[in-house]
């Protein structure tokens, strides 16, 4: 699903976060990336989901390399690969702009002109407990509700891979055994940076260790590493 080859970036031209660093990580796979502060792992969330490109090698999706020129120019593929590839962020703030809760979560499914929005809005609002707030202006939230509202809105489109950083950061511990038991048991790709090394295990079955420089430590099963 996602293959990384030789990839190279820094948000300085001299001091790269990422430096060669190659892996795959196949559809159905649940992965969990570990490293210290500054090791790379938000970037390399970043450059799966497009949002950075890389100053050398390839990130590619479903065979097809993420270069500006494709999500920018050919609409069917940037329309697919939004849909089907979420990436929640450590601080969810920055995914919020809309006048309301429930403006929010429909946001995504009507941008890809998806059927059944009210539904999707009432099936994840209940999920995670955002019910009654869906009148709400986001901005009036708790950290924790919002970091709940930025997972409904990724949640309501329905994603083939779903990139979490650091989600338990915010989240109480019955929404986290929630994600965990409703992310991980189904076929969704999934991949989670994190520092929680106690919850490594029951977020992912493989893992990542990245050192200094982004570069690639340890890929194997997490309780190995």
């Amino acid at each position: 699903m996602i293959e990384l080859d030789r990839v190279r970036f820094g948000w300085e031209p001299d001091r790269p976060v990422i430096e060669e660093l190659s892996l795959k990580i196949r559809a159905g796979d649940k992965v969990v990336i570990l490293g210290a502060n500054g090791c790379g792992k938000s970037t390399l969330l970043k450059l799966i989901n497009g949002l950075v490109f890389p100053q050398a090698g390839t990130v590619s999706y479903a065979g097809t390399p993420l270069e500006k020129s494709a999500l920018a120019g050919r609409r069917e593929f940037a329309r697919r690969f939004r849909k089907e590839c979420a990436l929640l962020f450590q601080h969810p703030e920055a995914m919020l702009f809309n006048p309301t809760v429930k403006d929010e979560i429909a946001y995504g499914p009507r941008q890809l002109d998806l059927p059944d929005v009210e539904a999707r809005i009432a099936q994840w609002a209940e999920a995670l407990q955002l019910t009654a707030l869906l009148g709400q202006p986001p901005f009036l939230l708790s950290g924790g509700q919002k970091q709940k509202l930025a997972l409904a809105c990724l949640l309501a489109v329905e994603p083939r891979l779903l990139l979490l950083d650091e989600p338990s950061a915010s989240l109480d511990p019955a929404t986290v055994g929630w994600l965990i038991d409703t992310l991980l048991d189904d076929d969704r790709t999934v991949v989670v940076s994190t520092h929680n090394l106690s919850l490594a295990a029951e977020l992912g079955s493989r893992c990542l260790v990245l050192g200094e420089g982004g570069r690639l430590l340890y890929d194997g099963p997490v309780a190995a590493a």
